[in-house]
């Protein structure tokens, strides 16, 4: 049997809680280390209503204390799969662009990029300026994927909800992980006349 994956999940305060969310709910097949920034647990109280931050754990998710530099993430040693900052806000590009680690969040994405393990930043701000820009192409550089939250329109959506699901999906693609949240392009084949 294929042991679970081991995930962390950051949610920062960027606009898109939703997103957060429903990756948290997909996640069920994984193990989650789960750390809400202060604003982060501002955003899900303004967008989605959630104080109880315990409403978002299940017995696969692990809430760990945002300033608890020492928590077993902010080692190389512990091995996890890949973590996602969603959503992932300018504030916390630039301080992970810069290489500080005075929580967490930060800590452990360090640690993700010195051990060469996926880190994936849901970025949901707009529009940008060139010091985002410049944080993106520097966190590209030393390994991080930027993967701004754009849904897809070739499913044709109806709802909101599958408007998410398409960002979900792809995560979960990267993160390698089943799924049938979003159908898959397949393509067209063009006919003549």
């Amino acid at each position: 049997m294929t042991p679970r994956k081991r995930i962390i999940v950051a949610i920062t305060g960027a606009s898109g809680a939703l997103y957060a969310k429903r990756l948290l709910e997909a996640l069920t097949v994984a193990e989650v280390y789960l750390i809400i920034s202060p604003m982060g647990r501002r955003l899900l109280q303004d967008e989605l209503g959630i104080e109880d931050i315990t409403t978002l754990l299940t017995p696969n998710i692990h809430l760990l204390p945002y300033n608890d530099v020492g928590a077993c993430i902010a080692s190389g040693s512990f091995k996890t799969d890949a973590m996602i900052v969603i959503p992932c806000s300018n504030n916390k590009l630039a301080e992970l662009a810069c290489g500080l680690s005075d929580n967490l969040i930060s800590r452990a994405a360090q640690v993700m990029l010195k051990e060469r393990r996926r880190l994936i930043l849901v970025h949901r701000e707009t529009p940008l300026s060139l010091i985002e820009i410049q944080n993106m192409l520097t966190l590209t550089q030393a390994g991080a994927i930027l993967y701004p939250a754009n849904p897809a329109f070739y499913t044709l959506p109806q709802t909101i909800d599958d408007l998410i699901s398409t960002v979900i999906a792809r995560l979960l693609d990267l993160l390698e992980i089943d799924h049938t949240l979003a159908p898959r392009w397949i393509g067209k084949t063009e006919t003549t006349p």
